[in-house]
């Protein structure tokens, strides 16, 4: 039996490599470009891509070049991406961004060859978010609609969640991200026990920012208590003379511990508010779970305690945020501090992709398409 043959095509794919060579006695590999960027982020709404391009320029470790973001179209939808300048060697660049990658400051690189014009024009287009991020706007992050702020607000608790050390850098089990879905349901649950208790919105972003970074993670593991009386589900560590030891940790992605749980829990039973005007997953039960797992129902015992605070001092902000850290009679200014860099600056890229979300719309509207940016010249991908 004899066997046909026929003409077959052979896959080649074009790659570009460096070109190794001495230079004032040391051993580069170029690639043949002029200028060589690294494409270390893509991502498909601005505000996403704003924070995570804030936070990458940010770094000690990036501090040195220059980061850019950028958009460009694909299929008539925006893309944006964030581009690093690095050295042309790769004997330099790779294990540059091989570091970058390892601190889980990105998830992969594309190399990008460009010229000195398509790099000023990359820097440009940078300037160009960076200035709309600082201007003015007219809407206040109050007067935005729940449904127009909902979204933003949940991209903001992704991106905090997965900027966390412990999930950026962490070893073995470390805590997860939140997804799409729970940070969602996070946003509506802080918005919702935000208005109820008639809470800065931002301040209380920031407090949740600054506890757990909105992590259901245990913390304090060592915190204890000394108390006259063990009351039920204690977990008694040492008796001494009518008094106990006992566990205090804290619990949740607010952190409150045991202890001020139980009082978040009286708090709430002496409440007079409505609480059928809160959705029916954010209501306490009536029999306090001091292991609760629930963070829906802590959420709203958060928001009961700063409300509470803000009620103890007057509605002095700084106070009340630094007494739900360290206690009313021991407020931590340092603390409050911290709180309020988070507050202003959620306050300030929510309330400004907003705005630029609504001159989408009304563009949209009025027949009017928002100008395109080419893309770059993209590299193939080393082997």
């Amino acid at each position: 039996m004899g066997y046909r043959t026929w003409p077959r095509d052979i896959p080649f794919s074009a790659r570009t490599y460096p070109s190794p060579q001495v230079d004032h006695n040391r051993f580069v590999a170029p690639f043949p470009a002029q200028t060589l960027l690294a494409d270390v982020g893509s991502f498909d709404d601005e505000l996403s891509a704003y924070l995570w391009f804030d936070y990458f320029r940010s770094r000690p470790e990036v501090s040195s070049s220059q980061v850019f973001l950028n958009v460009t179209e694909d299929s008539g939808r925006p893309v944006y991406h964030i581009y690093l300048e690095v050295p042309n060697d790769a004997l330099v660049a790779t294990p540059y961004l091989a570091q970058l990658e390892r601190k889980g400051y990105l998830d992969h690189f594309d190399w990008i060859f460009c010229t000195p014009s398509r790099l000023t024009y990359a820097a440009q287009q940078t300037s160009i978010f960076v200035a709309a991020y600082r201007k003015p706007t007219k809407q206040t992050l109050e007067t935005i609609t729940a449904d127009k702020l909902e979204p933003s607000v949940a991209r903001f608790l992704i991106f905090k969640s997965r900027t966390d050390p412990r999930v950026r850098v962490g070893a073995g089990e470390r805590p997860s991200s939140l997804n799409n879905d729970q940070a969602t349901e996070m946003a509506a649950d802080i918005m919702a026990v935000a208005k109820f208790y008639d809470l800065p919105l931002d301040v209380f972003l920031g407090i949740g920012a600054m506890e757990n970074n909105y992590l259901d993670v245990r913390g304090d593991l060592k915190n204890t208590v000394w108390k006259r009386k063990a009351a039920k589900d204690d977990i008694i560590l040492k008796r001494r003379r009518h008094r106990v030891l006992v566990s205090n940790y804290s619990i949740g992605p607010w952190q409150i511990t045991r202890e001020t749980l139980r009082h978040a829990h009286e708090l709430y039973r002496k409440d007079k508010r409505d609480y059928s005007q809160l959705p029916e997953r954010l209501r306490p039960p009536t029999t306090l779970e001091l292991d609760l797992t629930n963070s829906h129902v802590l959420t709203t015992y958060a928001g009961l305690l700063l409300r509470d605070l803000l009620d103890r001092f007057g509605g002095d902000v700084k106070s009340a945020v630094g007494a739900y850290n360290g206690g009313p009679h021991r407020p931590n200014p340092e603390y409050a501090a911290g709180v309020n860099l988070v507050a202003e600056y959620a306050r300030n890229v929510l309330e400004r992709v907003n705005a630029a979300n609504d001159l989408a719309v009304a563009q949209a509207q009025a027949g009017q398409r928002p100008a395109s940016v080419p893309s770059s010249d993209r590299a193939a991908e080393p082997e």
